[in-house]
C-alpha cells in the first residue's frame, strides 16, 4: 500500500523560573514521493511542494523572530532552545541540490518566491552583498548552502497569516485554534519557523518526499492575580495558569485531517530537583512521586486534568535529575467538552534551567566614527562546572567552541588583528584557535565571513575574542531611511560541536521514540554600528531654495514677456474717457464736424504711461540682478 500524506499537531507547555511560560506549537506535514510533479496533494501545501521541486531544495529553514531568547533564564541546552531560539528579524538558509554555478541563481529566485509567499521583504537577500556561503561552521553546511539574515526586519501578523494558511485546518480547528495574532505578539519572545527537508533523491518522473515542520515558539506572562492573592508574602511563588487564561480559548477537538493531536506539559530537570516531597532523597524519588497514580495530590502543584500518559526521561550523563513529560490527548475532547489544562502551584519554588556550556555575549569597543572593535565574550555556566568535574581525571580535557560571524561589507574588518583572551590573560592565537576560515568582504559585492573553532580548557572561566574594524563611508543613496539609528551587524552563531541536545523519555522502561539529536548552539546580540551619516536636511534646504529662486525668476520673466502693454494703455484711456463725462465728448465731436476735421482721441494723463514704463524697467532690472547674483554664488 503506498504511503499517504500525514499531518500531526502538538503543543508543549513549560514553566520558566522567571514566572513566564513557554508555549511551543509544532505542526508536521509529510508528503511521500509521487509522480504528480508537485501539482496534486491532499494535505501537503501545494506552494511548498512546487517550491522544493522548482528550485531543487534539499533542506531549508526560514524564521521570523521578535525579541531575543533569554539564555540565562530560559536555558539553552534543551532541543527547543537549540533549534527554535532564533535571532531577531528574518533568518534564511537553504541547501540546494544543483550544480555549483547554479546555486546563486536558485537562491535569488527562492528569495523572491518566499517574499511573495510570506509578505516580507526577503527579496532584499538576493544581492551577493547580503548573503554568505558558510564552509563548515554552520551546522547544515555541505558546500551548497547559502545563509542570509535581515536583523532589522519587523515581524507582524502579515507574516503569521500566510504561515497559518499552510496548515490543513489553518487556525479554525485543532491546536492552531489557540493562535491569536495580537496575543502572540504581546509576548516576551515570538518566533515562527518553517523547516523543510527533502527525503530521498528525485529521479526522472518521480518527486522526492518532503517533510515540512512548522513551529511557533512564544514566551508569555501568565495572569498571576490568583497567586498574588493566595501567596502575597511569598517571594518565589509561581503564577498559576490555564490554557483559557493564557490564550482566552479552549481546544474544542482536533483538526479532522490530523493523524494525532497532543498537548504536553514538561517539568524541567532543575524544577524537579527543587520540588518538595516527603522523604525525598534524590531526583529519582521525586520523579517516582510525580509518575505515581496519585501524582495530582503531591504537595507542590495540582493539575486540572488527568494526563493520559506520563513519560520519564532517561538518565542523562550531564545531569543527575530527570525531567517529567505529561501527555494529554486532544482526540477525546469535543465542543461540548473542550480541553483546558491548568497548573496550580501550592508552594514557592525556584530553580535554574540547564545552560549551554558557555554563555556568549557580544558588544562593541571603541568610540568615534572611524574605527572600533567587535568583542565576543564567553563565560562559564553551571554546566561547565559539571562537565569539568566529570572529566577532571583527564588532564587533556578540552572544550571546543565554533564561532560563525558575518559582517556587512561596509564594516572593514582587519582579520590580522584577532586577539584571544583566556581568563582575562592574552593567549597566542595559534594555541587557542584550532581551525579558522576567513573570507574578506568586497565593497558592495560580498560580506565578510569568519569561521573559527576554539580549543579551550575545561576549567576556563572566561574567554574573549576581539577583532578591529574600520567603519566604511556610504554614499547618500546607500543609506536607509533610518540611517541615523545605525546599521545592524547580524548575530554571531556560537555552537559546541562535542555536545548535542536531546531528551529521551521512557514509558514502562521502554523507549518512547528514537531521540532526535540537534547541535547545541546559541545566538549573540545584534550589534548596532553608527556610521558617518550626512545631514539629510541639507538636500531638502537646497532643493527648496533652488525651486523658490527659479519660480521667482521664471515667473517674473514670463509675466514681463506675456503681458500686453498696448491693451493695458487702451484700457486706461477708455477708463479716463469715462471719467471726463459725456458732455465734453459731444462738444468735441460737434467742433470737429464744424471744422471738417477728424476727432482725436482723448489722451490719458502722462503719469500713467510713465508709471507703467518705470514699473517694467524695475522688474527687468530685478530679474536680471537675481540671475547675476545666483550665477555668481553658484560658481
Amino acid at each position: 500500500r503506498p504511503k499517504q500524506e500525514e499531518f500531526s499537531e502538538e503543543l508543549l507547555l513549560k514553566p520558566f523560573p522567571d514566572h513566564k511560560l513557554l508555549a511551543h506549537f509544532h505542526f508536521q506535514s509529510s508528503a511521500p514521493p509521487s509522480t504528480s510533479n508537485g501539482c496534486h496533494h491532499h494535505l501537503f501545501p501545494k506552494a511548498i511542494s512546487q517550491l522544493v521541486q522548482k528550485f531543487r531544495i534539499k533542506e531549508m529553514e526560514l524564521s521570523f523572530t521578535q525579541g531575543r531568547w533569554n539564555y540565562e533564564s530560559w536555558g539553552g541546552f534543551d532541543p527547543i532552545s537549540s533549534s527554535n531560539a532564533k535571532p531577531p528579524g528574518v533568518e534564511l538558509w537553504a541547501v540546494f541540490d544543483v550544480p555549483q554555478h547554479h546555486i546563486d541563481a536558485s537562491w535569488k529566485n527562492l528569495t523572491h518566491t518566499l517574499s511573495g509567499l510570506f509578505c516580507a521583504p526577503i527579496n532584499f537577500l538576493e544581492s551577493t552583498a547580503t548573503y554568505s556561503t558558510p564552509e563548515w561552521s554552520f551546522p547544515p553546511a555541505s558546500g551548497n548552502v547559502r545563509y542570509g539574515t535581515l536583523p532589522c526586519e519587523a515581524v507582524c501578523t502579515e507574516n503569521l497569516t500566510p504561515w497559518l494558511k499552510l496548515l490543513p485546518c489553518r487556525d479554525k480547528a485543532g491546536i492552531a485554534l489557540l493562535l491569536d495574532g495580537p496575543l502572540l505578539y504581546r509576548g516576551f519572545y515570538h518566533s515562527q519557523r518553517l523547516h523543510l527537508t527533502s527525503t530521498g533523491s528525485s529521479s526522472e518522473g518521480i518527486d522526492s518526499g518532503i517533510i515540512l515542520e512548522q513551529t511557533l515558539t512564544v514566551v508569555l506572562q501568565p495572569n498571576s492575580e490568583m497567586a498574588i492573592e493566595v501567596h502575597a508574602s511569598e517571594k518565589h511563588i509561581q503564577p498559576s495558569w490555564s490554557l483559557s487564561s493564557i490564550f482566552g480559548k479552549q481546544v474544542s477537538g482536533i483538526c479532522v485531517l490530523a493523524k494525532s493531536s497532543s498537548v504536553y506539559l514538561l517539568l524541567d530537570r532543575g524544577l524537579l530537583a527543587e520540588l518538595k516531597f516527603p522523604n525525598k532523597e534524590n531526583g529519582k524519588s521525586a520523579a517516582n512521586g510525580l509518575t505515581s497514580e496519585n501524582f495530582w495530590s503531591n504537595p507542590s502543584f495540582e493539575l486540572s486534568a488527568n494526563p493520559d500518559r506520563i513519560f520519564l526521561e532517561e538518565s542523562s550523563s550531564h545531569s543527575k535529575s530527570l525531567s517529567i513529560l505529561y501527555m494529554f490527548q486532544v482526540e477525546k475532547y469535543s465542543e461540548s467538552e473542550p480541553f483546558d489544562i491548568g497548573l496550580m502551584w501550592k508552594v514557592p519554588v525556584a530553580w535554574l534551567c540547564q545552560q549551554t556550556p558557555l554563555h556568549a555575549s557580544r558588544f562593541l569597543m571603541g568610540s568615534g566614527n572611524e574605527r572600533a572593535a567587535i568583542a565576543i565574550s564567553l563565560k562559564s555556566t553551571q554546566f561547565t562546572e559539571g562537565f569539568m568535574s566529570a572529566n577532571s581525571k583527564d588532564g587533556s580535557c578540552e572544550l571546543r567552541v565554533a564561532v560563525f560571524q558575518v559582517v556587512p561589507w561596509y564594516v572593514k574588518v582587519y582579520f590580522h588583528s584577532l586577539r584571544v583572551f583566556v581568563d582575562q590573560q592574552p593567549r597566542a592565537v595559534s594555541d587557542i584557535i584550532e581551525k579558522i576560515h576567513v573570507s574578506p568582504s568586497k565593497d558592495k559585492m560580498s560580506p565578510g565571513v569568519m569561521e573559527v573553532v576554539l580549543k579551550l580548557p575545561c576549567r576556563v572561566n572566561t574567554a574573549a575574542l576581539t577583532i578591529e574594524f574600520d567603519k566604511g563611508f556610504l554614499r547618500i543613496d546607500e543609506h536607509t531611511s533610518d540611517a541615523n539609528q545605525g546599521f545592524d551587524i547580524p548575530s554571531a552563531i556560537i555552537s559546541f560541536p562535542n555536545f548535542h541536545a536531546s531528551m529521551v523519555f521512557l514509558k514502562d522502561d521502554s523507549l518512547n521514540k528514537s531521540p532526535e539529536k540537534c547541535p547545541v548552539m546559541s545566538y549573540t546580540e545584534v550589534l548596532l554600528v553608527p556610521l558617518t551619516t550626512p545631514d539629510f536636511s541639507m538636500p531638502y534646504n537646497v532643493i527648496t531654495i533652488t525651486c523658490t529662486v527659479f519660480a521667482l525668476y521664471f515667473g517674473s520673466l514670463l509675466n514681463v514677456l506675456q503681458r500686453r502693454v498696448a491693451e493695458e494703455e487702451r484700457f486706461l484711456k477708455a477708463k479716463a474717457a469715462k471719467k471726463t463725462g459725456r458732455l465734453p465728448l459731444l462738444l468735441s465731436k460737434l467742433s470737429a464736424k464744424l471744422r471738417g476735421r477728424r476727432l482725436e482721441p482723448l489722451h490719458s494723463p502722462p503719469s500713467s504711461s510713465s508709471f507703467i514704463n518705470s514699473k517694467l524697467v524695475l522688474k527687468v532690472i530685478l530679474v536680471a540682478g537675481l540671475a547675476v547674483g545666483w550665477q555668481y554664488f553658484s560658481s
